[in-house]
């Protein structure tokens, strides 16, 4: 079992983050540090949480390197959208030309991109570009 030693400052911060902060995963690790505080079984915090033990222990190591603020990184790499080169002209072109569904901004993309992407991405890439369903 891994101990961690949380100051009620950190107690604080850790239960006001686990319903505040902007990310879920990051507020899932919280609200599982907070419960580990209070003193709860590790056992009992994976059953609380949905979450593994090994998933537990890596959140409390994680803690135990870095405090909260470690705990509040998210290291996802991810793959990047090829989109996103185009980003700056597709916000202009849908500016001056919305789409009225997913489909006509699917093949608008297609056109002026040369990338063909599902509904759902091309939904998404409106969305982060600051574009709006009616």
């Amino acid at each position: 079992m891994i101990a961690i030693e949380c100051s009620e400052a950190d107690i604080e911060a850790l239960d006001h983050e686990r319903f505040n902060h902007s990310h879920p995963k990051v507020r899932r690790k919280m609200d599982a540090l907070y419960v580990k505080a209070k003193g709860l079984k590790h056992r009992e915090i994976c059953r609380l949480c949905g979450i593994s033990k090994q998933t537990l222990v890596t959140w409390l190591k994680q803690y135990n390197d870095g405090g909260i603020e470690r705990l509040g990184q998210l290291n996802y790499k991810g793959q990047a959208s090829k989109l996103t080169a185009y980003r700056e002209q597709m916000t202009a072109y849908f500016t001056t030309h919305p789409p009225t569904s997913i489909a006509e901004a699917q093949n608008a993309i297609e056109q002026q991109t040369g990338l063909t992407r599902s509904p759902t991405q091309v939904r998404e890439f409106l969305l982060r570009i600051g574009m709006k369903c009616r």
